[in-house]
């Protein structure tokens, strides 16, 4: 699972990473009502694209641990954190705006820490050291 010249802070972060985006794929997958309602209206084909974004997360998840596809899953990681980012600002939008839902709480630390989860995908994945 590791390599010898791994370190344990990084191969925590990689295992705890994937078990994230595994968790967030079978998500998508079994219980998808909450992800379409933060979907852009300018997605076509919602319900097959929240499909598609868990079945990518969770194969991004189980090619973060594999050595061979490692790097090359942290670099698709952190694109797909980059390309959901409009429907996290999306959800930002709407519970912000009609005052139900989720606060400022919630999702100034969402919003903030999507290019940090870039970055640790990156990192994880053996392409940033």
């Amino acid at each position: 699972m590791g390599t010898p010249d791994e370190t344990r802070s990084r191969r925590r972060a990689r295992i705890t990473l994937a078990c994230l985006y595994l968790l967030a794929g079978v998500l998508h997958l079994m219980v998808p009502r909450p992800f379409l309602h933060i979907t852009p209206g300018w997605v076509p084909y919602p319900a097959l694209v929240i499909a598609g974004t868990g079945l990518c997360e969770i194969g991004g998840a189980l090619a973060l641990l594999t050595v061979r596809l490692r790097k090359l899953a942290g670099v698709m990681l952190a694109l797909y954190a980059l390309c959901v980012f409009p429907a996290n600002l999306q959800h930002a939008v709407q519970d912000l705006s009609t005052g139900t839902g989720l606060g400022w709480a919630y999702h100034a630390p969402r919003l903030f820490v999507q290019p940090l989860l870039c970055s640790w995908a990156l990192w994880a994945g053996g392409v940033r050291r």
